[in-house]
């Protein structure tokens, strides 16, 4: 068992401890992926069948790193076990037994903009205030209703849901919930949240569906149990209520999903389910140095809601955490693009070993802008799928109505594209004659003569005759063939290949692609099923993790820290430290939410391996005001020791001298002071006052302004001109204010009065 020889003395207890419940608390970079492979290759190996192993994961990339781990230990007995995210696992399940629920097995998959689309069209057939009724906030109350087991009859008899949708001006959600399920029903289709909603409704109310799994599934394992809602939690615990050989990994410090449903109580409460719990705890951290593992432990250590460890690293103490002061958020894009060229060009970094993380999506702005103007090549991640593209979305929406004729947002999305005559009227008629007769969009369609006037009837019935072709082509070709032949005779390939724009010329080469990713899935050995329909249900089940993210690419990645879990760079920049952005503004007003901010914080602080950068900036502009902010209480809670302050300015040295003195003495004035070992960093003293205008302040005459002159601004207080640019009447003035660095104003609109 030389696999075993690796592990250190906590991991091995751990993967050795097979029998019974067990719960593995894996703080950050402690080789949690390690311990859970070798812990089912170590079941394998003790003759445990791999076809009675369930191991669920919140990631296609985890499951398919795990499993190549496992291959290397037992060989091709790890193709045979039941491996994946919760939702590609339970749409397995339900292929098996959706039937008992009233679905059948070729079910479609509805993607978010799948769901939201058939909302949005709802909203409208009842007449609602679509800005009342906002698209996104009914499709999150239905999710987060799923996500909690409450169904819509559940829905519309709870009296406090129901008061509290009334107290909003949305009474109407309940029966809105309740048509959007009815139509799903009616389409043979399941949105992402059904997939384990319905897996709880099959194992409630069939018995032996539950008893048959429970038999099937005698070692469970869950990966990232901290992020499990409730719909997850009852699932596992029922699948394994009979053997209760279940073993859960996860980290509570690292709970950071509460807005998606996740229930950090499942792991901080995992005992009281199971009372002869044995608990092994992994603190070495293999990935980051001693200081940034101290600086990490110092924050958490703030949470009153946890598990104790006493995470450690054997790793070289490291660099201290540096932490950078800007102006503005345009200068922080600047202190940190200029700090990565400047290790890219004198250590010889690659730029993939670098990653900006940030709390909200927006500010990434200043720090593209900033990267740019350095030609340092970036990334960012969670932007647009490849799957998401429209052309994409188009092909695959073919492929869906080939298999399921019944889907009725496929229906809408194709049928009259490309344009084949088929209206907006005639769509809606086709809606009106459905929902008259209690019938499908598609058996109106089957039977256009019936319902539809001859105009229009002859290009649906051609289009329904277009689609019954395809259903039989799928019987006899390959994945590949059938796809081809879809794309062309549904005549999209040729609509797009007719487009010569560069835009046209991209959605085209995407269609290729997507045929060679079919081709390629149809050629793969190491899975049994590979038609058209399996390949559909693989990227319909594709989490954000498994989008388009090449490690290869020399590239400094720029992301969310959500979206940075679960990853890891040498060289990591936190920044937008600041009250109210980072904690969010939404997270003051109670205990849990300030918890999982910090929490979210410590996952973007253990994300670095080497050297890890906090910044902030002093103001920043939002919604077009220039806003003074405060240092997130964040950087206060570190240990000061660890800590290294670097408020030096993102220009260069000027040769302006009063300049560099001035910044210099303004610096030594309002820096922190040198913090006293075991003490915690007070950030209040660099946080610059608000400008009170001068008593009478009145703007001067700007027309003789020059360099060396000392002036006051409304807003930006007391500086002094640094360099003059332009000509009239487009003259600029660059001046260096004490509270805000350098700015450049356009004279003739800048409200500025001379000092001296």
């Amino acid at each position: 068992m030389d696999y075993l020889d690796g592990l250190n003395p906590s991991q091995r207890a751990a993967v050795e401890q097979t029998e019974g419940a067990v719960m593995i608390v894996a703080g950050a970079g402690s080789g949690k992926t390690r311990v859970i492979t070798y812990r089912v290759a170590h079941l394998i190996r003790k003759d445990v069948d791999p076809f009675n192993i369930l191991v669920l994961t919140f990631t296609n990339k985890a499951a398919k790193e795990m499993r190549e781990r496992i291959m290397k230990v037992v060989g091709n007995e790890a193709k045979n076990i039941w491996m994946g995210t919760f939702h590609s696992v339970f749409a397995k399940l339900l292929r098996v037994e959706s039937t008992k629920i009233g679905y059948p097995s070729n079910f479609t998959i509805y993607d978010t903009d799948d769901s939201k689309s058939l909302i949005r069209s709802i909203i409208k057939e009842k007449q609602l205030d679509e800005k009342l009724y906002n698209v996104n906030f009914v499709y999150n109350r239905i999710s987060s209703s799923k996500n909690n087991l409450v169904s819509p009859a559940a829905y519309l008899q709870n009296a406090q849901i129901q008061a509290e949708d009334f107290s909003t001006g949305r009474g109407s959600i309940g029966e809105l919930y309740q048509i959007y399920a009815q139509r799903c029903f009616k389409s043979g289709a399941m949105d992402f949240d059904d997939l384990l909603y319905k897996t709880n409704v099959l194992l409630r109310e069939h018995p032996e569906v539950l008893y048959k799994y429970q038999n099937k599934f005698k070692y469970l394992m869950v990966d990232e149990y901290q992020d499990t809602n409730y719909s997850q939690y009852l699932i596992v615990k029922k699948l394994a209520a009979n053997n209760e050989n279940i073993c859960v990994v996860g980290d509570d410090a690292q709970s950071i999903y509460a807005f998606r449903g996740a229930n950090i109580q499942n792991i901080l409460n995992f005992e009281k389910d199971y009372p002869d719990l044995k608990v092994y705890k992994l603190e070495q951290n293999y990935r980051s140095t001693q200081n940034i593992v101290n600086v990490a432990n110092s924050i958490i250590a703030n949470n009153k809601n946890q598990l104790k460890k006493s995470v450690f690293s054997e790793n070289e103490t490291g660099d201290k955490i540096k932490v950078c002061r800007a102006f503005s958020d345009n200068e922080e894009g600047k202190i940190v693009a200029e700090a990565i060229a400047q290790e890219h060009a004198l250590k010889g970094c690659q730029y993939h070993d670098f990653a900006i993380l940030y709390r909200t999506n927006a500010q990434s702005r200043a720090m593209e802008e900033a990267l740019r103007k350095l030609n340092v090549p970036y990334k960012i991640y969670g932007g647009l799928s490849f799957y998401q593209r429209k052309e994409i979305k188009d092909l695959i929406a073919y492929f869906r109505l080939t298999f399921n004729p019944n889907d009725e947002e496929a229906i809408k999305r194709i049928i009259n594209y490309p344009r084949r005559g088929i209206g907006d009227t005639t769509i809606e008629r086709i809606m009106v004659a459905a929902d008259q007769n209690n019938m499908t969009l598609w058996e109106i369609i089957c039977d256009a003569p019936k319902y539809l006037d001859s105009r229009s009837s002859g290009a649906v019935a051609t289009f329904a005759l277009l689609i019954q072709s395809f259903q039989v082509m799928t019987k006899t070709h390959s994945a590949y063939d059938t796809a081809l032949h879809i794309a062309q005779h549904s005549t999209l390939l040729k609509d797009l290949y007719s487009d010569k724009s560069v835009e046209g010329l991209s959605r085209y080469e995407n269609i290729q692609e997507l045929l060679n990713g079919i081709k390629e899935f149809s050629e793969r050995e190491d899975i049994e099923e590979r038609g058209l329909d399996i390949f559909m249900q693989d990227i319909a089940l594709l989490t954000n993790d498994d989008n388009d993210k090449n490690p290869d690419a020399d590239t400094v990645s720029l992301m969310t820290i959500h979206s940075a879990k679960g990853l890891e760079f040498d060289n990591v920049f936190v920044v937008g430290l600041e009250e109210n952005l980072f904690p969010s503004q939404m997270s003051l007003s109670s205990r849990t939410d300030l918890e999982e901010e910090r929490r979210l914080f410590y996952v973007g602080i253990t994300r670095a391996g080497k050297r890890l950068t906090l910044s902030y900036a002093t103001s920043r502009y939002r919604w077009g005001t220039l806003t003074s902010c405060e240092p997130s209480r964040f950087i206060e809670e570190i240990d000061a020791r660890y800590l290294e302050l670097d408020f030096k300015q993102a220009q260069k040295k000027s040769d302006n001298p009063f300049l560099d003195e001035d910044r210099s003495a303004w610096q030594q004035k309002e820096m922190f002071s040198k913090p006293k070992p075991h003490s915690s960093v007070k950030t209040s003293s660099i946080l610059p006052k608000a400008h009170v205008p001068s008593a009478g302040f009145s703007p001067s005459d700007t027309s003789g302004l020059q360099v060396g002159m000392e002036v006051e601004h409304e807003r930006f207080g007391f500086g002094k001109v640094i360099q003059m640019e332009g000509n009239k009447p487009d003259l600029k003035a660059v001046i260096f204010f004490k509270d805000l660095g350098q700015k450049q104003l356009l004279l003739k609109f800048a409200k500025l009065k001379i000092i001296k």
